[in-house]
C-alpha cells in the first residue's frame, strides 16, 4: 500500500510539472553530467582526432598510437600490448581494462572540443553515437566495464567529479525528461 501510495504522488507530481520545467530540469540534469563527459577519463578516449590523449592533462599519447578501425590500435601500436586486463601498479604506469580502446573510426564520438549542447545532440543520435538508443548509452555508462575503470583509475590518476551512480542518475533525468539539448 506504502508504494502505491508514493507511486500515485510521484505520478501526481510529474503531471503538475508543466512541459517548460520538464524542458530545463531535463537541460540541468545533462549540464551536471557534462563535467564528467569533459574529464580526461571519459575524454582522453573520445578525442577530436584518431590519436588517443593522456594523463591528467589530457596531452596526445607519447606513443603515438593511432585508433585504427576498430579502435583498438593500429599497426604494431595496438592498445593491448601495453594496457592490459588490470592496472599497472605504480604511479602514472599504463592503465589497464579487459577491453582497453577507442571508439571504432566509423563512429569516433567525440567528446573533446564538444559544447554541451553539440555533445547532447551528438548522443542523442543513433547515426553519430555507434548506432545506440538513448537507453542503450545510459546501460553504456552504467555498466561498461572499461566507462567504470574510470572512477578506478590507478595511480596518480583522478576519478570524475561525480559519483558513478550520480552520473548514470543524471543521464537518466535527462532522458526522462526528452533528453533536451541545452541551449
Amino acid at each position: 500500500m506504502k508504494r502505491a501510495i508514493t507511486l500515485l504522488v510521484a505520478s501526481l507530481a510529474a503531471c503538475a510539472t508543466t512541459p517548460e520545467q520538464r524542458a530545463r530540469e531535463s537541460q540541468q540534469a545533462f549540464l551536471a553530467a557534462y563535467p564528467v563527459f569533459m574529464h580526461p577519463r571519459c575524454m582522453n578516449c573520445h578525442p577530436a582526432g584518431d590519436q588517443p590523449l593522456q594523463g591528467d592533462a589530457s596531452l596526445p599519447h607519447a606513443q603515438n598510437v593511432k585508433r585504427g578501425v576498430d579502435g583498438k590500435g593500429l599497426f604494431a601500436l595496438k592498445c593491448a600490448n601495453c594496457h592490459q586486463e588490470k592496472n599497472t601498479p605504480g604511479l602514472h604506469m599504463p592503465p589497464g581494462n579487459e577491453t582497453w580502446r577507442l571508439p571504432s573510426a566509423e563512429t569516433p564520438l567525440v567528446f573533446q572540443g564538444m559544447s554541451p549542447r553539440e555533445l547532447a545532440l551528438q548522443l542523442r543520435d543513433p547515426t553519430k553515437n555507434g548506432g545506440k538508443s538513448l537507453d542503450a548509452i545510459v546501460h553504456h555508462v552504467e555498466h561498461d566495464a572499461l566507462v567504470l575503470w574510470g572512477w578506478q583509475p590507478g595511480d596518480g590518476r583522478a576519478a570524475p567529479p561525480m559519483a558513478h551512480a550520480d552520473f548514470v542518475d543524471a543521464l537518466r533525468e535527462w532522458i526522462e525528461g526528452g533528453a533536451v539539448a541545452p541551449e
